[in-house]
């Protein structure tokens, strides 16, 4: 083999060589490390290659060749977790579309969403369902750069009963049957082939909708729909494929079932009661409240936007709506962070906070739920939550402490994902 000339050696050198790392170099006038930590004061955060290296006091030099960020005024913030999102949707009462426009329009909607929704913040979101493998795409393109949007945790289609909310009602029922996404199931052992089917085409999570829903256009109320077998079928399943399993939940008995089912996160929650709490705590469920669905979807109400059987049914949830998370809250009950964007316009996601707040939570407690908490639903509590050396360089900037005043973070001035400054 021909040795390398003495340039080609140089060159070949030059590359492995530490200092052609892509580094930037973050001044601020305060950083919160993380939810449980006092602020810093004036601090420089130095990234290498799309990781923290280092967080120091004060405002140190800027290496030659590397890039330099002043942000002057400003306080940086752990880029902030949304675990319930819909990206590739839209809200509105036009359940209709689905019969008119293929699933290939969602990528577009949703590389619009993740643009608004990363530069309101949100670093990392959980995709809670959509249509095939139109956040796939979207999870992909993210990655990649190709979109800009935050990193995706994506479930797919979610399982549902046939009727049942996640199915497709209030057409004809061939029409029903056509526009199925395929991911219905009855029984134990259909409803694991449907978990192994979601897993084999790329889903990060399980989501099932474990009771009746509030959008849905079927008006047959809000308790369980799978049985406990079902449930515990998926469950096992899901966990000897390495996956979670998300639930949308509203009824009482339904979360029960759910929570005893290990099922990890019930989604909404709404008509939790002290034995649903109970078993959520014996189970180690986490309660993700979605507060802005209620909120959007009320405010939606008698401008012609919903179907009659939605509208009667926002109304029955809107009082209760205001009250459970804090209920569960002095329940104990472990609560993370998450929104419904999709069902309200995606980039209000941080208005949670202060409905977060008006419950009872703290303004600490607030934030650690879409930060240190929401990582720790991820399995990810050494990537992301936090600005610490070796994590992934996902940081916000604001005006202003969230630690006194939630509110902040809804005037997001500057965001990195994955060492990328959001544009």
């Amino acid at each position: 083999m021909r040795k390398p000339t003495a340039v080609l050696a140089a060159i070949m050198c030059a590359a492995a060589s530490p200092l052609l790392a892509e580094t930037t170099v973050i001044h601020a006038d305060g950083v919160i490390v993380d939810a449980d930590s006092p602020p810093m004061g004036r601090a420089t955060v130095t990234v290498t290659d799309g990781r923290i290296v280092s967080v120091e006091g004060g405002w140190s030099d800027v290496p030659e060749g590397a890039q330099m960020v002043h942000l002057e005024g400003k306080t940086l913030v752990p880029g902030l977790v949304d675990l319930h999102v819909h990206l590739t949707g839209d809200p509105g009462g036009d359940f209709w579309r689905g019969a008119v426009e293929p699933d290939e329009w969602g990528v577009v909607v949703g590389a619009k969403n993740a643009e608004k929704t990363l530069k309101a913040g949100f670093t990392t979101v959980r995709e809670a369902g959509s249509s095939q493998h139109t956040a796939f795409s979207l999870r992909r393109g993210t990655e990649e750069g190709l979109i800009q949007g935050p990193r995706i945790i994506a479930a797919g289609p979610p399982l549902a009963i046939v009727g049942g909310h996640g199915d497709v009602s209030g057409f004809l029922p061939e029409v029903n049957e056509v526009l199925s996404s395929g991911y219905t199931c009855t029984g134990a052992v259909e409803c694991a082939e449907k978990v192994r089917r979601a897993s084999q085409n790329g889903a990060d999570t399980i989501k099932i909708t474990a009771t009746g829903g509030v959008l849905s256009q079927q008006g047959r109320g809000l308790e369980a729909h799978f049985s406990d077998p079902e449930m515990e079928s998926i469950v096992e399943t899901a966990k000897s494929l390495g996956l979670d399993v998300m639930a949308h939940a509203h009824g009482a008995r339904g979360i029960e079932a759910a929570a005893r089912a290990g099922i990890d996160t019930i989604e909404h929650g709404t008509y939790l009661d002290e034995a649903a709490a109970q078993a959520m705590r014996e189970n180690g469920t986490v309660l993700i409240p979605t507060l802005m669905a209620f909120k959007g979807v009320t405010e939606g109400l008698g401008k012609g936007i919903y179907t009659p059987v939605v509208e009667e049914k926002i109304r029955a949830v809107a009082e209760t709506a205001q009250v459970f998370m804090g209920k569960a809250h002095r329940w104990n009950v472990p609560i993370a962070f998450g929104t419904d964007a999709g069902v309200f316009e995606h980039g209000r996601n941080a208005e949670e906070f202060a409905l977060m707040v008006g419950q009872g939570m703290s303004p600490r407690e607030a934030l650690a739920s879409a930060t240190t908490m929401a990582a720790k639903v991820l399995h990810m509590e050494t990537e992301i939550g936090r600005i610490a050396p070796g994590y992934s360089a996902d940081i916000i900037a604001v005006e202003g402490n969230p630690l006194d005043d939630v509110t902040v973070l809804e005037d997001v001035d500057w965001v990195m994902v994955r060492g990328r400054v959001a544009e």
